[in-house]
């Protein structure tokens, strides 16, 4: 199994993570647009870099990356097993891509007047959802599944976005200071990754 993802990416260290959860064996390959390899195109017609390959299989989706990874080990479960349950896993990764990670390459970006724009839609949307953290141990849910994946990440790169939550989203920080005590997410960081929080 192939990963090629960018070092600093993001929605495929999310991908990383659930791999790290399942601790599976893995090649990862840390690429950007300059130096991807020329099969890329063939495996990834929509000329992105995160793919996951899997023998005759090329995935170019985080999300079915990371619903395909928890099918085909299914040992530590990430998704929950009751259909009502598993739908809203979907439906919560959907808001977490749609209302935060559509921010993500402005709060890089050289626009400043948008990547300030984009730290306050971040910051307030996770100031708003602060409370759903008081009542489980993960996000909305005590169980520890695809969503924290998802979400993970993001939290991981807010200093790195200039973005500090105010004192009523502590519970957000909270909880994202036990997902990296987790060794999978230890275990998910690239190199630049780690400097992101050592800055």
């Amino acid at each position: 199994m192939t990963l090629y993802c960018e070092a600093l990416d993001p929605i495929g260290h999310g991908v990383r993570l659930v791999l790290a959860e399942k601790d599976v064996s893995v090649e990862v390959n840390y690429i950007t647009y300059a130096d991807q390899p020329e099969d890329l195109h063939d495996l990834n017609p929509y000329g992105t870099l995160l793919t996951l390959v899997d023998r005759d299989l090329a995935l170019y989706d985080a999300q079915i990356m990371m619903e395909y990874l928890d099918e085909r080990f299914p040992h530590p479960p990430l998704m929950p097993v009751d259909p009502v349950a598993r739908a809203n896993n979907r439906q919560f990764r959907y808001r977490v891509v749609r209302d935060l990670y559509q921010w993500a390459d402005s709060l890089v970006g050289e626009n400043e007047i948008a990547a300030g724009s984009a730290r306050k839609v971040v910051r307030d949307t996770l100031t708003a959802i602060a409370p759903s953290f008081q009542h489980c141990q993960f996000f909305m849910s005590n169980e520890y599944s695809l969503v924290d994946c998802t979400l993970a990440p993001l939290l991981w790169r807010l200093p790195a976005y200039g973005i500090k939550l105010p004192p009523q989203a502590k519970p957000v920080v909270r909880y994202a200071e036990a997902i990296y005590e987790r060794s999978a997410f230890k275990g998910s960081l690239s190199e630049m990754e780690r400097e992101l929080r050592a800055l």
